[in-house]
């Protein structure tokens, strides 16, 4: 059995929240959730595009259609991240006010035999903390992250860079069909780690140190995501907050 909990935030900036989450089949974003689910399931979360039409409509209906995805081993996830891009896409088109929405989404799928998969479109990250020490298991899917991987820029350079918020085509996007990345977890997820899957808000804005600290505070994981979240907006943060977390019960 797994623990889930999330929470969404809308910030310290902005009026409304385009992020949302997935947790146990519901999909929220103003409300905290906790839940125990067995495998298999998804936990997601989505952030809707600043700058483009309905990023809000974007989220919630990328989450919907994907709760509705059962992970087993025989499952096509791109194709199923696909199929859902399409969906997106049709409903931008034939309703003018929500014209190329789009929406990020990282997610965690658990089969049937217990392995785990990062699920990646977009720069919304998935980590795990596992004996002290944060990892990132997700690529941003950004042209930061493009140049990183070329050499031409350091990671310290990428926090910065003057196109840091340049991410490659996401759910809903019309001009270019996105490439969703699909990883089979190492390892799967151990009893004592913590899988942390968040939107740019919050991992843009808190330092490794920070992120480590935090979740080895002695409190419960719900405490934990909201110092997390605090900490980011202490921090600067600007944009929406999404941060679910999941453990071994």
């Amino acid at each position: 059995m797994y623990y889930c909990c999330g929470i969404s935030d809308k910030g310290a900036v902005r009026e409304n929240n385009e992020d949302a989450y997935l947790v146990n089949k519901i999909v929220l974003s103003k409300a905290q959730m906790e839940s125990d689910v067995n495998a298999p399931f998804i936990a997601a979360v989505a952030d809707g595009v600043g700058g483009e039409a309905s990023g809000e409509i974007a989220s919630h209906m990328a989450l919907d259609l994907l709760s509705a995805v059962r992970p087993r081993k025989s499952t096509d996830f791109k194709a199923k991240l696909l199929a859902i891009h399409s969906k997106l896409k049709r409903y931008g088109i034939t309703h003018g006010s929500s014209a190329n929405m789009q929406t990020t989404l990282c997610a965690l799928a658990v089969d049937e035999n217990e392995k785990a998969y990062v699920i990646n479109v977009g720069d919304s990250r998935m980590y795990r903390f596992r004996g002290g020490v944060i990892k990132q298991l997700s690529t941003d899917q950004s042209l930061v992250q493009m140049l990183f991987d070329q050499g031409k820029i350091t990671g310290e350079e990428k926090k910065t860079h003057a196109q840091r918020n340049v991410i490659f085509p996401v759910l809903g996007n019309i001009a270019d069909d996105p490439d969703p990345s699909v990883t089979e977890i190492e390892g799967g997820i151990k009893k004592g780690d913590i899988i942390i899957i968040c939107s740019d808000g919050l991992s843009d804005y808190i330092t490794t140190g920070e992120f480590e600290e935090i979740l080895a505070m002695p409190m419960r994981l719900p405490k934990r995501l909201r110092r997390l979240i605090d900490a980011a907006m202490d921090n600067g943060s600007t944009d929406n907050i999404t941060v679910v977390g999941i453990s071994v019960r």
